[in-house]
């Protein structure tokens, strides 16, 4: 199974945000939409940065309550790994472990085309595990 099942399943809009808005624009937007991360992206859709929750607490352990006043470019992860539609599930679930992170962002042509998440992964590996348990089952019980 690939990125590219799950963006179709799950659909392709993306929460994004340029990187001058303040970090308190971004938190509202995360609880806003309960998403756990926001795609920092310049006018022209490319991917420039992620902030995620974990971000945000690095940012109030860092510099208090003061940072919330502050542009969220400051704090957002500038080096976002990536991945196209073609990746395969386990590649996805092996990078996001590697990296200790929970949101991939779609590129393709240098533009953003999706977001995956880990509860993405996992809900598609699940499916995907149960089908063929049950296909299993099937062969057993016609044999």
């Amino acid at each position: 199974m690939s990125v590219a099942r799950i963006l179709a399943d799950k659909g392709a809009a993306v929460e994004t945000v340029s990187p001058n808005r303040t970090v308190d624009e971004a938190i509202h937007m995360l609880a806003e939409k309960r998403i756990g991360a926001l795609i920092v992206s310049d006018s022209g859709g490319r991917v420039i940065g992620i902030l995620s929750e974990r971000d945000v607490m690095r940012a109030l352990a860092c510099d208090g309550a003061s940072a919330v006043d502050q542009p969220l470019s400051r704090y957002m992860t500038a080096k976002v790994v990536t991945c196209t539609r073609r990746a395969s599930i386990e590649d996805v679930m092996e990078t996001m472990t590697e990296g200790r992170f929970r949101h991939l962002p779609v590129v393709e042509d240098g533009r953003l085309v999706g977001v995956v998440s880990i509860g993405d992964v996992v809900k598609h590996r699940i499916a995907a595990v149960e089908a063929e348990h049950k296909a299993m089952r099937d062969y057993i019980t016609m044999a």
